[in-house]
């Protein structure tokens, strides 16, 4: 079974992953337009995200303009919205689940109860991570085609922006802190499986007493029964002198 360290490595491994894939989901630069050829003067840097298109402009103005219509946009970048925001949702439960699987905690149940929910956390990540590499290896790959077009004007032509490297990135991080808190439900188990509530020392003392004091009258009571009739007799009869 994986140590409290790898444990707690793992959970800000995922920390890690779920930050980075909700920055990736609002950064709006998954793809920036390429340095080839002759480009417009007035825009030096196009960008654009999964909710918004921004321009920087050669005069140092920066405009953003939201993407509000959803059935006008392209499928790879419907599914990249739907994903990323499902991948963020299974993130923040496997969060949820992982701070009660850990082993350094004291909720969350028994060991049974933890490993269960260790189990679960780690299921959860590593599915939040494949929703977060798919929506960036599509879109990748759409902009790669895209760019090695040749009926595509040279204005137009882009190329992977910083979130695409940030989903990737956020993608691992999440499939190992998985991976770790799915191994460390491996192994043999050793020791009880849920912990025991003891009662109060006050308590537990009183009822050692009892039990003791109960232990005492029915070792008395067994002797007295174990007795022979002629033992039993305490004084002399009439029929002794008879």
């Amino acid at each position: 079974m994986a140590s409290t360290g790898m444990q707690i490595f793992g959970f800000v491994l995922a920390l890690l992953g779920i930050m980075g894939a909700t920055v990736a989901t609002l950064l709006p630069n998954w793809k920036v337009s390429a340095d080839v050829g002759s480009n417009i003067i007035t825009a030096i840097s196009q960008m654009q995200g999964l909710w918004m298109d921004c321009t920087w402009y050669s005069t140092g103005m920066f405009s953003c303009t939201l993407k509000y219509s959803v059935l006008s946009l392209p499928a790879y970048l419907q599914t990249a919205r739907t994903t990323m925001v499902l991948c963020c949702v299974m993130a923040a439960m496997g969060l949820c689940l992982a701070s009660l699987g850990l082993k350094c905690t004291r909720w969350g149940g028994g060991r049974r109860s933890k490993r269960h929910a260790a189990i679960a956390s780690g299921g959860c990540f590593v599915a939040a991570g494949f929703l977060c590499l798919v929506p960036a290896s599509w879109f990748t790959n759409e902009v790669i085609t895209n760019f090695l077009d040749s009926s595509v004007p040279e204005s137009n032509k882009f190329e992977p922006g910083g979130a695409v490297y940030v989903a990737f990135i956020s993608a691992g991080f999440l499939f190992v802190g998985g991976s770790i808190f799915c191994m460390s439900c491996s192994g043999k188990r050793h020791g009880p499986q849920d912990l025991i509530l003891l009662p109060p020392p006050d308590k537990l003392l009183l009822q050692q007493q009892q039990q003791q004091l109960l232990q005492q009258q029915q070792e008395l009571q067994h002797q007295y029964c174990s007795l022979s009739p002629l033992d039993n007799k305490t004084g002399y009869s009439l029929q002794d002198y008879v």
